[in-house]
């Protein structure tokens, strides 16, 4: 049989019979239950009003199961409407048609089961208890196909319509659309995995899409959760000081594809930091006009003690600078990347010197990491 690849080691055979808790708590769990109970009461009481009109039959016994599916796991696509409906309806004609043939019970029995899961397959509407509506009908020896309308369809079409109302009522989409998602590399790997494991899920496409992105983003917050500065950081950044010339400073800005520089003391602790829009602004670069020109009489130097332009960096850098610890998490950080127009953030650890700086860039190199597992 064939199972998806994992480098888990496969459990002992013998734990296999023995079931996995349960991952839903107790409202749920008195949800589904109050949802059938709701919904064979009201099918028992139509079928009932309707047995006095002449009607062989008042409800039949695989509603039970059809319930548990309808009202406890409502986003099954063996629980849908239709494969309530027709799954229960055509396996039911289907069990009368092998009881009228008039071979043994025991044959009677396999060719409707069989044929009944044949025929809901084809016809998209898989449901388990179908197989039980076939086999009841071999069983009781029912060959009046009128039985297959009622009171199979009628009981089937009233208990999908109860769970329709109460399921979206209580919280659970019902019916759960099994639409084929949009196309992207993600789902056509997704597609290539069910095409391989070849064996029917209990679970739709799009949900099971669903869990697999919430489970990405879980390991994705785990590992935010967990990461400091200092395990994502660029280490020892290049520095400028404050009597660094413009033209040094914009020199390295290029050489090195950087967009800012902290700048220090002599003791290594920031005093302020001076990126590539502090040179655009401080030349006034808004207008593209004369760019080139501008940007050079900024840049060079005038050579005299005293000048009308900034000569150095400690005259354009910005002077307010958030800072962060070296051991700060880094998922606190992220919403300044995302809402505060921060791009940079110097990392200082002890006597508040600089030890690193934090970028855009490898917040994203530490997202991209398989999460830890």
């Amino acid at each position: 049989m064939p199972s998806p690849a994992t480098d888990t080691p496969h459990p002992p055979w013998w734990q296999a019979f023995w079931p996995a808790p349960q991952a839903v708590d107790a409202r749920e769990r008195l949800r589904g239950a109050g949802g059938a109970g709701i919904g064979i009461l009201i099918t028992a009481i139509v079928g009932h009003l309707a047995m006095r009109l002449g009607m062989p039959a008042w409800i039949v016994a695989p509603m039970g199961a059809s319930a548990v599916l309808v009202f406890a796991v409502p986003a099954s696509p063996l629980a849908q409407p239709w494969s309530v409906v027709g799954g229960n309806t055509l396996s039911a004609l289907i069990g009368i048609i092998c009881a009228t043939w008039g071979g043994s019970t025991e044959w009677a029995a396999a060719v409707a089961v069989a044929g009944a899961i044949g025929v809901m397959f084809a016809l998209r509407c898989l449901h388990p208890p179908g197989g039980a509506s076939a086999l009841l009908m071999v069983v009781a020896g029912v060959t009046d196909p009128r039985y297959a309308i009622f009171p199979v369809l009628l009981n089937s079409v009233l208990l999908a319509s109860v769970g329709v109302v109460y399921n979206n009522l209580t919280g659970r989409r019902y019916p759960h659309a099994q639409l084929p998602a949009k196309p992207s590399e993600s789902k056509d790997d997704l597609d290539a995995v069910l095409a391989r494991y070849n064996q029917v899920l209990d679970i739709s496409r799009d949900d099971l899409q669903a869990l697999l992105e919430q489970t990405r983003s879980e390991g994705y917050r785990r590992r935010l959760a967990e990461l400091q500065c200092s395990d994502v950081m660029s280490r020892d950044p290049i520095t400028v000081e404050y009597g660094t010339s413009l033209q040094e400073a914009w020199a390295l800005l290029r050489e090195k594809r950087i967009k800012a520089l902290p700048v220090v003391d002599t003791r290594r602790r920031i005093i302020g930091i001076v990126t590539l829009a502090d040179f655009m602004r401080t030349a006034d670069l808004d207008l593209h006009e004369g760019f080139g020109q501008k940007l050079k009489q900024l840049i060079r130097s005038t050579g005299r003690t005293h000048s009308d332009k900034p000569e150095v960096v400690g005259q354009i850098m910005a002077r307010t600078v958030r800072v962060a610890s070296e051991h700060r998490k880094l998922v606190d950080l992220v919403p300044l990347f995302g809402s505060s127009g921060h791009h940079h953030i110097p990392v200082i650890g002890e006597g508040e010197r600089l030890v690193g700086i934090l970028t855009q860039s490898d917040v994203v190199a530490a997202l991209a990491e398989p999460p830890v597992r």
